[in-house]
């Protein structure tokens, strides 16, 4: 059975995976000219024999794995394991430095491409086609978080300005949040701040598990599903960190409070308030900030994939339902309470994640009106948001009791819009998806 290469489906995979390639390039480029730094293509080249970076390398294989049977993922599996054995034993031979910590992970990018020099010279038609797609989403899970690490880099590099004192003043229309948190946080001590941490920093890993639920059946079905978790994690991450560019912001424990490191980021800061003083409500201007740190928080796109999670999760089993709901409060908590973000970027995250959600799942369906609506609804608002943001935070700071309320009724608008459309749209799916009903026997 060949595969037409002219079917609609096969020219959108080929396409989606010229502008990925395209879009890595252009990242490697402007790395190199304004960072002065390589781009995401050759530090995932690099690690082909250096010492990797931490990241999700044995992830995306098991993602890649979805396509395999139980005895090539024992085989894969377990190439990986004895390769990164080898690597260790040579590195300590030759006393070879891992400045990260992290000296795994070769063995898994290995064993990605072996799979697809086998699905090139041994596999025809459609089962070369399952295998390359397989391959192609473990490279992109572990692209992206070499894309995203490029992200901030640029954004550390060219926007030497924050805009910090906008939000900030924004952020009092809710309250300040994060100066609540925060505070809350260091009630608990060290219980509440270890557990915290693990899930802000384990987030792809509550990914991938949730992701391998959605994909089980892959290797039984010879196909993948229609829409899954990987896509939007990944569109959320080549998409988001854009508007870092036009909105570049630090978050409260470094505009505001001491830095990550307790004294490192007063020097830069506005003033050291966070998260014991509130900031007074003064009219807010850019301010010059370090050339180190990343201006990742408008949008908060840790809650956007935590978000994404939670959607994802809810048709799962009970257990997964119960740690889709955590792990999503769970980021929440961390995101204000390390001050890393202002509450107003929160809601920028779900808004900006469920308006992806729902791009990709109309994608999926067909487009029709209420896709259309529902699309224009949840941009107009992310933009509505942003704008206010920047333009009118000494309103909602001065009118707290007009504008908060205003902001969480925008959010809990695409909320709603989102559930009663993807509802609608369960119901109104195909009755061919549906088993027919038998006839009863005489």
């Amino acid at each position: 059975m060949s595969v037409d290469w002219r079917s609609p489906r096969v020219l959108l995979w080929l396409t989606a995976g010229v502008v990925a390639l395209g879009f890595l390039v252009a990242l490697e480029i402007v790395a190199r000219r304004y960072a002065g730094q390589p781009g995401p293509i050759t530090n995932q080249a690099r690690e082909v024999l250096f010492p990797p970076k931490p990241g999700p390398l044995y992830g995306g294989m098991a993602l890649m794995m979805v396509v395999l049977t139980w005895r090539q993922r024992a085989i894969a599996a377990g190439a990986a394991i004895g390769i990164d054995i080898v690597f260790i034993v040579v590195r300590w031979a030759l006393d070879v430095e891992t400045p990260e910590g992290q000296f795994f992970g070769n063995g898994a990018l290995w064993v990605i491409l072996g799979v697809a020099v086998i699905a090139v010279t041994r596999r025809t038609g459609p089962e070369r086609v399952l295998l390359l797609k397989g391959v192609g989403l473990g490279l992109l899970l572990v692209a992206g978080r070499k894309t995203g690490d490029t992200w901030l880099l640029i954004t550390s590099k060219t926007r030497p300005t924050v805009l910090d004192p906008y939000v900030a003043m924004a952020d009092h229309a809710l309250g300040n949040p994060s100066w609540l948190a925060g505070r809350m946080l260091e009630a608990t001590g060290p219980v509440g701040v270890n557990t915290l941490d693990l899930v802000y920093a384990q987030l792809a890993v509550a990914a991938i598990v949730v992701a391998l639920y959605q994909l089980r059946n892959v290797a039984a079905e010879r196909r993948f599903p229609s829409h899954h978790l990987v896509r939007t994690f990944l569109v959320i991450g080549m998409v988001g960190p854009a508007f870092y560019m036009l909105f570049p912001v630090v978050g409260p424990i470094f505009a505001y409070g001491p830095g990550t490191s307790g004294t490192g980021g007063v020097e830069w800061a506005v003033s050291d308030l966070w998260p014991h003083t509130l900031p007074p409500v003064t009219a807010p201007n850019p301010v010059l900030y370090d050339g180190i740190t990343p201006r990742n928080c408008m949008p908060s796109l840790h809650t956007a994939w935590a978000t994404a999670i939670f959607i994802h999760s809810r048709k799962g089993p009970r257990l997964f339902r119960y740690a889709g709901t955590f792990w999503l409060t769970a980021t929440l908590a961390a995101t204000l309470g390390f001050g890393y973000h202002y509450g107003v970027d929160l809601v920028a995250g779900v808004v900006f994640a469920l308006t992806i959600e729902a791009s990709l799942r109309a994608l999926d369906r067909g487009w029709d009106r209420s896709a259309t609506r529902l699309v224009t609804h949840g941009a107009v608002v992310f933009a509505a948001l942003l704008l206010s943001y920047r333009y009118l935070p000494m309103e909602m700071a001065t009118h707290p009791w007009a504008f908060g309320p205003l902001v969480i009724l925008a959010m809990a608008s695409v909320i709603h819009g989102y559930v009663r459309t993807t509802r609608q749209w369960a119901a109104d799916a195909p009755s061919a998806q549906r088993p027919e009903p038998q006839p009863a026997l005489a």
